[in-house]
């Protein structure tokens, strides 16, 4: 069989799987099958496949026709121009998180905090776009802080990157003056609905928080004025129905300058405040 042959297949059999894009993701994982870059695989399109790309392309196509996500499969993410590692320990990263980016890099700062770094696709980031810059980023997961240490390295941050185990602010110490977040926010009756590669594949503590979806938005107002700087500022990624609930909260914390940023569909995405 040749490798057109076998995308060809591949696509049918996702297809039939119900799989969004069938034939972009036959394409990716037979590249990564011969560990290749995508572009390439119309190069070796013609050419028979060898028994043991065959063989890892077969696993891959089986593992995804079951939603395994093309990400997991990969073992890494691509997110604001950078690759991620990624495992099931973490949050894949998403595109709309890089609007909180684009928040974050639109005025200074020194010191950042991320809360539930997850992959540490966004503190990774923000340093790695600030040279000047320094972060302690802190998850409840000791799998997670192991992932985002990885990236960390990989993106050659970590000089100036702490990564600690922390409950919220629990370990934390100090002030900064840009504090920044992607928490679970899906309510628990909302976890049915979502697609079977996100609920069956993805850490469940980093989607819901196992009530309304608005726990972790009630701890960050209830403590970060504590943590965060005179002037300092604090971007808070949230679902598209949330907007006003969390603005409140902060506002009822003292903050102000509150606003939501949409997201590229226009549907409130990131919130921003400031402490007076």
């Amino acid at each position: 069989m040749t490798a057109a042959e076998a995308m060809v297949a591949a696509t049918a059999r996702l297809r039939a799987a119900g799989i969004d894009q069938p034939a972009r993701d036959a394409r990716v994982l037979l590249a990564h099958a011969a560990r290749i870059e995508a572009a390439r695989v119309t190069l070796i399109a013609p050419e028979d496949l060898a028994p043991d790309i065959g063989e890892r392309y077969e696993q891959l196509i089986a593992l995804r026709a079951v939603r395994v996500p093309v990400s997991h499969l990969l073992g890494e993410r691509e997110f604001y121009g950078r690759r991620f590692k990624i495992s099931a320990d973490v949050l894949d990263p998403r595109p709309e998180t890089e609007i909180l980016i684009e928040v974050a890099l639109s005025a200074p700062f020194d010191r950042v905090l991320d809360l539930g770094l997850g992959s540490g696709c966004i503190l990774v980031t923000l340093l790695a776009e600030n040279p000047g810059a320094i972060g302690l980023g802190v998850d409840l997961s000791e799998a997670a802080c192991l992932q985002a240490s990885a990236n960390a390295v990989l993106h050659r941050v970590q000089n100036r990157a702490e990564i600690l185990q922390s409950d919220w602010f629990s370990s934390v110490r100090g002030q900064f003056d840009l504090i920044v977040s992607n928490p679970p926010y899906i309510a628990r009756d909302e976890m049915a609905g979502l697609q079977d590669e996100v609920r069956q594949h993805e850490p469940e503590m980093a989607l819901t928080d196992g009530g309304d979806g608005l726990g972790a938005y009630r701890v960050i107002a209830a403590q970060v004025m504590d943590y965060l700087a005179p002037g300092g500022r604090l971007l808070l990624e949230i679902g598209p129905t949330q907007a006003a609930t969390v603005t409140g909260l902060l506002a009822e914390a003292g903050l102000d300058g509150i606003a939501a940023v949409p997201d590229l569909d226009g549907r409130p995405r990131v919130v921003c405040a400031r402490r007076p």
